[in-house]
C-alpha cells in the first residue's frame, strides 16, 4: 500500500489536462506513442476537444529503484461537468492543479481547487504550455502563489506538447501525495465512483478500496441498495481492463457481477462482503442537483419505451442526469430531464442520437420554481404546463445563484451591462493580479439558462470565465407566457418569464415562428398571451390559388362570387386544419438572440 498513489488532474476547460495525461502515460510506458488524446475515447470528446467523462487508468513507474503504482483520473474542466470532478476527487488523495501559462488562473480552476481542498487533497500546482510564445510563467506563478499560499519552488513548469516537466511531475506525485490510508484486515469497504454499461457483460462498476481485500468470486453486497452479487471478475484499469485475482486496500479497479438493471448501481454506494459487512457506508458524496430542466420526447410515439431504456443506460455512465415521465398535448409521452447546464443538455441529446440511435425533440429549457398558494402550501414546478391557475397563486419563488466571473479589465463594462440585463445584482469586485478582476454577482438561474454563457464568451472575446453556485430561492414577479396557434396553446413552447421581459420575448417568439412555420392552405394566427391577454400577434398568410384567372372581362360580381366561395372554403379548412410545428421551431426559440 505504501507504493500506491491515487491522484486526479483538475483544471479549467482547455488548459491541457488530457494532453498532459497522455505524456504521463507515455513516459511510464503504459501506452505507445500515438496521435490524439488517448483517454478521450468518445467521438464527441474528440470532435469538440473537451473531456466529458472522467477516465481512470493505472500506471507503473520505477522511482529510485522502487516500483510504484499510480492511479490517475483525468477529469473534465467545463462547469457543466463539475459533478464528474467531485466524484473523482472523492476517490483520490492528491490532485495536479494545472494552469495554462498563457491564460492564468480562471474561474473553474478556483472552483475545482476549493472542491479538492474540502476533501483534504494534497495539491501539486503545474503550469502547462510553457513552450508557447504567449506564455507568461512569472505572472501565472504570482497568481498561483497568491491563490494557494505555496512556495515558488513547489510550482512545476511543464508542457503537454513537448513533454517537458513530466519527470518532475511524477517525482512530485510520489514524494508529496500521501499513500492511501486503510486497513487490510478490516471488513471490505469500497467506494463506487463510476459505472459503465456493456451490452455483453452487464454493468461494470469502478471502485476504490478504502478498507479490506476483495478476491475474485467473493460474495459482495451494495450497501445502500442492499442487493447481493458474486464478484465474477475483478481487475485494474489500464487502457483496457486487466483481470486480477485480488485487490487490496488503496487499489482502484472494476467489478463485473452480471448486474442487468441500472437502478441497482448507484454512484457513491459502498461495496462490502456479505459474510463480514462493514458497519457504515463511506460518506463524502453529495446528491447531484440538476440546474436546468427540459422535456425530451421521442419523434415517433411508439419509441417511448426505447427512449426510457436509452436514458437508463446513459444515466449509468452519467450519474448527473435525472429524468421522470411526463406527457404533453403537443408532443405526447416523454420525459422531464434534469441537466447540470446547457452544454450538458446538448451532449446528452447528441449521445442519445449517436450511441442509442434515438431521435428526440427537446423543449425549451427552464429551471424549477417554488409556487405558494393562498393557503401557504408549496409546490415545486419544473414545467410551465404544471402551473396552477394564476388566481390561486400567492407568490412564485425562483432559484438564485452566486456567480463569479474572472476577466481582464478591458471587458468590465460590457460584462456588467450583460449581467444587469439579466437582472443581476453586483456583490463585489476584486483585483486578482495585474489587470485581472473577479466580479461577483447574484443572478436568477432562469436568466442564465439559455444564452448567458455564449454571450459572455463573445463580448469578452473568450477571455472571461464563469462559475456559479446555487444560492437559495427568492420571490419574483414571474408570468407564464403562452404561444397560441389559431387559438390553440402549444404547451411545448410556453415558458415562465419575468414580467418585464414578457412583452419583448413574446414579440420575438412570434416573429421567429412566422419565419419557421411553413405556409398552409389557410391563414395561421400566431399569438403570445399572458393568461387571457394577448400581447403580440403575427399572421402567416394562406397559400391560395388564383381563382379569378379564368374571368376575362365581364362583370365584377362574377369575380366577387368566386372569391366569396374561396373564402368560405378557407374558413372551413381553418376549423379542421391543424398546424405542424417543425423541430427547428423548438430549437430556434432557444437561440432567440
Amino acid at each position: 500500500m505504501k507504493n500506491i498513489r491515487n491522484f486526479c488532474i483538475i483544471a479549467h476547460i482547455d488548459h491541457g489536462k488530457s494532453t498532459l495525461a497522455d505524456r504521463l502515460l507515455e513516459f511510464t510506458n503504459t501506452i505507445q506513442v500515438t496521435a490524439g488524446q488517448m483517454l478521450d475515447d468518445m467521438d464527441l470528446e474528440k470532435e469538440r476537444g473537451i473531456t466529458i467523462k472522467s477516465h481512470a487508468i493505472q500506471m507503473e513507474y520505477t522511482y529510485k529503484s522502487e516500483k510504484y503504482i499510480l492511479n490517475l483520473i483525468d477529469t473534465p474542466g467545463h462547469v457543466d461537468f463539475s459533478y464528474e470532478v467531485s466524484r473523482s476527487i472523492a476517490a483520490c488523495e492528491g490532485a495536479l492543479l494545472i494552469v495554462d501559462a498563457s491564460q492564468g488562473v480562471q474561474a473553474q480552476t478556483i472552483s475545482n481547487l476549493y472542491m479538492a481542498i474540502e476533501h483534504d487533497l494534497e495539491i501539486i500546482p503545474v503550469i502547462n504550455k510553457c513552450d508557447m510564445a504567449s506564455a507568461m510563467p512569472e505572472e501565472v506563478e504570482d497568481e498561483i502563489v497568491e491563490l494557494l499560499g505555496c512556495k515558488r519552488d513547489e510550482i512545476i513548469r511543464a508542457s503537454g506538447k513537448t513533454g517537458m516537466g513530466v519527470e518532475e511531475i511524477l517525482a512530485a506525485v510520489i514524494e508529496r501525495i500521501p499513500h492511501p490510508q486503510g486497513d487490510d484486515e478490516a471488513p471490505l469497504q469500497a467506494l463506487i465512483f463510476d459505472s459503465v454499461f456493456n451490452s455483453f457483460r452487464g454493468i461494470i462498476a469502478y471502485f476504490k478500496i478504502v478498507n479490506g481485500v476483495i478476491r475474485s468470486g467473493d460474495k459482495v453486497k451494495f450497501f445502500n441498495t442492499g442487493k447481493e452479487y458474486a464478484a465474477d471478475e475483478i481487475g485494474v484499469l489500464k487502457m483496457d481492463m486487466v483481470p486480477r485475482k485480488e485487490l487490496r486496500t488503496g487499489d482502484v479497479g472494476y467489478i463485473i457481477s452480471g448486474i442487468k438493471t441500472s437502478k441497482e448501481v448507484k454512484v457513491g454506494d459502498t461495496i462490502t462482503h456479505i459474510a463480514r459487512p462493514c458497519d457504515r457506508a463511506i460518506d463524502g458524496f453529495e446528491e447531484v442537483k440538476p440546474m436546468v430542466f427540459a422535456g425530451v420526447y421521442p419523434i415517433e410515439a411508439e419509441e417511448f419505451e426505447d427512449l426510457r431504456a436509452s436514458l437508463e443506460k446513459l444515466q449509468l455512465n452519467d450519474a448527473s442526469l435525472t429524468f421522470q415521465p411526463e406527457s404533453s398535448l403537443a408532443l405526447g409521452f416523454g420525459f422531464r430531464c434534469g441537466f447540470l447546464g446547457l452544454l450538458h443538455m446538448e451532449i446528452v441529446q447528441e449521445r442519445l442520437d449517436r450511441e442509442f440511435d434515438m431521435n428526440v425533440i427537446t423543449t425549451v429549457p427552464n429551471v424549477s420554481y417554488n409556487i405558494y398558494d393562498k393557503q401557504g402550501n408549496m409546490t415545486e414546478v419544473h414545467n410551465p404546463g404544471g402551473m396552477p391557475d394564476p388566481t390561486m397563486i400567492d407568490r412564485i419563488e425562483e432559484p438564485y445563484i452566486k456567480s463569479s466571473i474572472i476577466t481582464t479589465t478591458d471587458y468590465i463594462g460590457p460584462i456588467m451591462t450583460l449581467c444587469l440585463g439579466k437582472r443581476g445584482e453586483l456583490i463585489k469586485q476584486e483585483y486578482i493580479s495585474g489587470n485581472r478582476v473577479e466580479i461577483y454577482y447574484n443572478m436568477p438561474l432562469g436568466e442564465i439558462v439559455i444564452d448567458f454563457y455564449d454571450r459572455l464568451k463573445s463580448i469578452s472575446k473568450g477571455y472571461a470565465s464563469f462559475d456559479y453556485h446555487p444560492d437559495g430561492f427568492r420571490p419574483s414577479k414571474l408570468v407564464k407566457l403562452d404561444i397560441l396557434l389559431n387559438g390553440e396553446s402549444v404547451d411545448a413552447l410556453s415558458t415562465l418569464t419575468h414580467f418585464d421581459n414578457a412583452y419583448d420575448m413574446g414579440r420575438r417568439m412570434c416573429e421567429k415562428l412566422k419565419e419557421l412555420i411553413p405556409r398552409q392552405q389557410f391563414e395561421i394566427a400566431i399569438q403570445a398571451a399572458i393568461g387571457a391577454k394577448i400581447i403580440a400577434r403575427e399572421t402567416i398568410r394562406a397559400v391560395r390559388k388564383d381563382v379569378t384567372a379564368k374571368c376575362y372581362g365581364g362583370d365584377i360580381s362574377r369575380k366577387r362570387k368566386l372569391l366569396e366561395k374561396q373564402k368560405k372554403g378557407k374558413k372551413r379548412m381553418k376549423q379542421i386544419g391543424n398546424v405542424e410545428v417543425p423541430q427547428k421551431a423548438f430549437l430556434a426559440v432557444l437561440k432567440l438572440d
